[in-house]
């Protein structure tokens, strides 16, 4: 089918910027982000979840810069490295469900840095409870919070 493009939002305020009531047998999902940035140091992620609500712990993977990386289990990492205050940011997260009989998702990630010159790729997956219906970018801390660039999604049933 042809893919659904959302409506892009601003990340210029707030700690967490959400995609909520996403229809039902979405099989792949696009997030795609430009000129992303904090007013803090950690690191951005992203976080899915179902009518229960967004999930927080349980993912396994890591994103990695060259010779630096961290594993994250509150989310699918998008930087591999800690940023400074002010780093903006561009990338995708690609999010695939790999089990429909578990709700497993299998994520990518690639992201660069335009304030310096790093990029970060990484990967994870995540059991969920229910069928996916929503999508949540915030950072690891969840206290940073956005000051620049836009957010959207695409999604494919």
């Amino acid at each position: 089918t042809s893919p659904t493009l959302d409506t892009a939002q601003a990340s210029t305020s707030g700690t967490s910027i959400d995609f909520n009531s996403l229809p039902a047998g979405i099989k792949r999902i696009e997030i795609t982000l430009t000129g992303i940035s904090t007013n803090g140091t950690s690191i951005p992620m992203v976080q899915i979840g179902d009518s229960g609500g967004i999930e927080n712990t349980g993912y396994l993977g890591a994103a990695g810069s060259l010779g630096s990386g961290a594993n994250f289990t509150t989310g699918f990492g998008l930087l591999g490295a800690t940023p400074a205050a002010a780093t903006v940011f561009h990338g995708t997260a690609t999010l695939v469900l790999q089990d429909s009989s578990t709700n497993t998702w299998a994520a990518s990630t690639a992201s660069g840095v335009s304030t310096s010159a790093t990029a970060s790729c990484g990967g994870g997956g995540k059991s969920l409870s229910a069928t996916l219906d929503r999508v949540r970018i915030t950072t690891v801390g969840g206290t940073d919070t956005f000051d620049a660039g836009k957010i959207n999604i695409m999604y494919w049933s």
